[in-house]
């Protein structure tokens, strides 16, 4: 078994008979063959034979660059659609209470979408709702993050850099 440079399990055909035969097939769900053809005879013999066995799912053989690729991971996050808060930019804003508080969420916000990170900014908080949901402790703050003043008020951390006085380009750097 080998991993290719997008994160994609590839398999020999050895390998995935067995996974067949010990009954792993939960393994090969997402994962490439070496030979795609054996991913069809697979899923032919499973619609004759059996009813139980998972069929096999082709995954796209990609021939993009990787940089390209992780931008279009950083895209597609994988959470509910209503779990989106639309609203978040007027959440963040409405949570403060001072004019430099309102002054360093702008800033920061921009820099945020200068980056192509708002949509990481959405996946945060939906993460830290669903922690908070389910009683998942997560640390106090740890790196740079923590001069990030909108992830101290989403939640992904307790270290408020405005009263530290922490610097927002350690964290975009």
């Amino acid at each position: 078994m080998k991993v290719n440079q997008y994160g994609q399990v590839q398999v020999s055909e050895n390998e995935a008979f067995e996974a067949l035969y010990s009954q792993r097939l939960d393994t090969l769900k997402d994962v490439l063959l070496e030979k795609t053809s054996l991913i069809d005879q697979f899923n032919n013999a499973c619609d004759t034979n059996a009813d139980r066995i998972n069929r096999l799912n082709h995954l796209p053989n990609l021939d993009i660059p990787v940089e390209q690729f992780d931008k279009s991971l950083q895209k597609n996050w994988f959470m509910p659609r209503d779990a989106v808060h639309e609203n978040l930019m007027e959440m963040l804003d409405g949570m403060c209470t001072t004019q430099e508080q309102t002054d360093r969420v702008n800033q920061e916000l921009d820099l945020f979408a200068q980056y192509g990170m708002i949509d990481l900014l959405f996946y945060l908080k939906y993460l830290v709702d669903t922690m908070r949901k389910n009683n998942i402790v997560w640390g106090v703050g740890r790196g740079s993050s923590v001069a990030s003043y909108v992830l101290y008020l989403i939640g992904v951390h307790k270290i408020d850099s405005i009263k530290y006085d922490l610097d927002i380009n350690e964290f975009l750097r």
